[in-house]
């Protein structure tokens, strides 16, 4: 399993960011062929002090191969394209696998 996990910062506006992934962002992921499973959620801390990241999202691939082809698709890209849209906080993403 090969997972590409996006971590995004604290965005300036979490109503309009929350709204443009859950609108416009999320339903681009799930034609990304290949893909096994999908999914997202808020952060929160453990103490007092603020979450690192506002969202975590994961997306899972059988293989390397259905990864980059996903992510190389034209869904993958529209996908990935549509970040800066919504992602005033930034983006950090890696693959974690087994």
């Amino acid at each position: 399993m090969h997972i590409v996990t996006v971590l995004y910062g604290h965005p300036t506006d979490p109503a309009a960011f929350d709204k443009h992934y859950r609108e416009v962002h999320a339903p681009m992921v799930d034609p990304i062929p290949g893909l096994k499973s999908f999914s997202y959620r808020h952060c929160a801390s453990l103490d007092a002090n603020p979450a690192p990241y506002y969202l975590i999202a994961e997306l899972a691939f059988d293989s390397l191969e259905d990864l980059q082809a996903g992510m190389g698709s034209e869904a993958g890209q529209t996908a990935a394209g549509d970040v800066p849209n919504f992602a005033s906080g930034g983006a950090t993403m890696f693959v974690a696998h087994d």
